[in-house]
Parts: structure tokens; sequence; C-alpha cells
């Protein structure tokens, strides 16, 4: 499998999945609402983690009365790893280029 792309939409959804807990786990739209970007961005996102094995969902098992049920976003162990792991290497590129570039340590 190709490594996934880390774009800044990606990264965005990213922080907000490894930020969520079991106990306040994440939606759809407040993964819109807190990775600042819209749903059309967000979702085919979703999808390819999933594709990956990165996420796992669920639907809500009592709806709200008056409101769709909202579907969970969580991501995987694997996920957890694979997502950190990318992270912290993007964040070690970043950094080297920043030297490379003359930037101060």
């Amino acid at each position: 499998m190709t490594p996934i792309r880390l774009t800044k939409p990606t990264i965005a959804v990213l922080e907000v999945l490894l930020a969520t807990t079991a106990e306040s786990p994440a939606w759809g739209l407040s993964i819109c609402r807190d990775a600042d970007l819209g749903s059309g961005t967000v979702y085919p996102i979703l999808d390819r983690l999933a594709e990956r094995g990165w996420l796992r969902s669920w639907d809500e098992e009592a709806p709200h009365p008056g409101r769709p049920a909202r579907r969970y976003y969580e991501l995987t162990g694997t996920g957890k790893l694979e997502a950190r792991s990318a992270l912290q290497a993007r964040a070690e590129r970043r950094r080297v280029r920043f030297r490379l570039a003359g930037g101060a340590a």
C-alpha cells in the first residue's frame, strides 16, 4: 500500500482523531468543525483512512429525537500508531528542511 499523503486537511483530520477519547468519540460533523474543514473534504479522508484499516466507525445506538443518528469515528490501534508515526516523520522532515534552509536549531 502506498504511503498516505499528508495534506494539510489530512493532518487536521488525523489530529482531531488522535485527540478524541472513548468517552468523547468524534462524529462526522464534529470532525468538520474541529478540523475547520468542509464535509466534502473530511468524508473522503475518512473513507481513505477506513480503507487502510486506520479507522473504524459505527452508528449511534440511540439517536437524539429530531436529528439523524451520528456516525462515530475512531482510529484503530494500527491507525493510531501509523498516524503518530506519519506525523512525527513529517515534523522531522520539516525540521531538517528548516535547518538546511539556514533556520535556527
